[in-house]
């Protein structure tokens, strides 16, 4: 894995994990417009300007100053083959001091799913996170019904802890979460969830 002052790249077998870029708006908006049906269940609502150009240039800025101070990580999924923009995956919230903490979030766009891409972007980043970050606690959520990404945080070793009640706004409702949370010198287990 690469490191440089303001830039960061993680590597695994297939994909690069890069700060989002300008240049990547085009491909970013047309992921997304293609993925809509797929993601929009899962997302807080869209706004009306959801895919312009605008928005996009204040995620990149904000992207840029938390990955500066040091309060986020938000990477974008990149195929390291083809340079094709997949997803993305943020580690969010960094708590220091005694906490050592983090929230994870992520989504893949829908030509990309159940082909092991962000499972090994979850791995990598958590691998960073632990290793180079000293990180202790990496904690992630998703609505109870989603079973691919409760299988998903599971697979990658996150282990489920509970319910938050009335967690997030998804589609312009408060929703209720199910938690996840890796830990790196983790002894409990595996933890029954009842997903099947």
């Amino acid at each position: 894995m690469l490191f440089k002052k303001r830039h960061l790249l993680l590597q695994t077998d297939r994909l690069d994990l890069r700060l989002p870029q300008l240049s990547d708006h085009k491909s970013w908006s047309r992921l997304r417009l293609e993925s809509k049906d797929f993601l929009t269940p899962w997302e807080p609502t869209w706004t009306n300007d959801h895919l312009l150009r605008r928005p996009f240039v204040n995620r990149v800025n904000w992207a840029k100053r938390s990955m500066q101070n040091g309060t986020a990580i938000p990477l974008f999924i990149i195929g390291r083959n083809d340079g094709v923009l997949m997803g993305a995956i943020t580690l969010d919230n960094i708590r220091r001091g005694p906490n050592q903490t983090a929230t994870m979030g992520y989504w893949i766009g829908s030509p990309y799913v159940r082909q092991g891409f962000m499972s090994e972007a979850i791995v990598g980043l958590v691998n960073y996170a632990f290793g180079a970050m000293d990180i202790s606690r990496i904690e992630s959520a998703c609505l109870p019904e989603n079973t691919p990404s409760r299988k998903l945080l599971e697979k990658c070793g996150f282990k489920y802890e509970g319910v938050a009640q009335a967690y997030i706004q998804i589609d312009g409702r408060w929703r209720t979460h199910v938690l996840y949370a890796s830990i790196r010198y983790d002894r409990r287990g595996k933890t029954d969830t009842g997903v099947v």
